[in-house]
């Protein structure tokens, strides 16, 4: 998918919501652990309910790495539902990957080729040779982490080197990159008072913002400083929409949630326009 493509969709849709399907099987409905794949099953309903509420949706990884095979035949066949019957969603594989070049390509080919996701989360901390196999692959977008939403971010993220915080020193670097045009950024909706100098090094690029509702991110703060022209921002919320049920209509409440969202966000894109 082209970022023109995910624009449209925005437009279209009048969301730019991100479901992050995060799935613990601890805590999807009873009734679901009957069936062959609960992962799945549980995926398919939600995605079902609210796929015309969002235009992307991110598994975590280590939600499905987590129960070995099991877990990764689950994740294979979510995709595959995503890509064959709703193929104008923007999908996300938040799997922090990055490592030496060579290692990078083979994840890259493992998310790109071989699964089929539109993007891959990256760690930007191995460098330049990390970042670029991702980047190679063409309509593909590399979503690199730059300033996160959890407590840990100010370890290193806003730590100065050169009077300069860290998190800027990605930003600016990674606009150097070979294919950087394909590259969008996590930022987190915790962070929102850094989105004003955060959109004078990267102005036009996409951020992927996680922390709105769960963490306490604000979204009227987040798109006040961090919408552009052409909106420029997918807002993901996970456990806040997929787990708002636990019963039969567990799909249905998580609907009711996204479409929350969705309204607030369509009020924005009012302001935009």
């Amino acid at each position: 998918m082209t970022t023109a493509q995910l624009v449209a969709q925005i437009h279209k849709k009048k969301s730019f919501l991100c479901i992050g399907l995060d799935v613990d099987i601890t805590k999807i409905p009873n009734h679901l652990l009957k069936e062959e794949d609960p992962i799945f099953a549980f995926n398919k309903e939600i995605i079902d309910a609210t796929h015309h509420l969002c235009v992307a949706y991110k598994p975590n990884t280590a939600f499905y790495e987590a129960y070995g095979i099991k877990g990764w035949m689950a994740l294979e066949k979510t995709i595959n539902y995503l890509n064959t019957n709703y193929p104008e969603i923007f999908t996300i594989a938040d799997a922090k990957r990055g490592d030496i070049g060579n290692t990078s390509t083979m994840y890259a080919k493992a998310f790109f080729d071989d699964l089929g996701f539109d993007s891959v989360t990256v760690a930007p901390y191995m460098g330049k040779d990390s970042v670029e196999p991702f980047l190679a692959f063409k309509e593909k977008h590399t979503i690199l982490l730059a300033l996160t939403s959890n407590a840990g971010a100010f370890d290193y993220q806003t730590k100065k080197i050169e009077n300069k915080e860290v998190y800027k020193h990605v930003l600016e670097t990674s606009i150097g990159y070979k294919g950087s045009e394909n590259l969008m950024y996590v930022v987190g909706a915790t962070k929102a008072e850094y989105l004003v100098e955060i959109r004078q090094i990267i102005p036009d690029s996409f951020l992927l913002v996680p922390g709105v509702g769960a963490q306490g991110g604000s979204l009227s703060e987040v798109c006040k400083y961090g919408m552009n022209k052409n909106v420029g921002l997918l807002i993901n919320s996970s456990r806040g929409i997929i787990y708002a049920g636990a019963q039969l209509d567990f799909a249905q409440a998580a609907a009711s949630k996204a479409k929350e969202l969705q309204q607030q966000m369509e009020k924005e894109l009012e302001k935009l326009n």
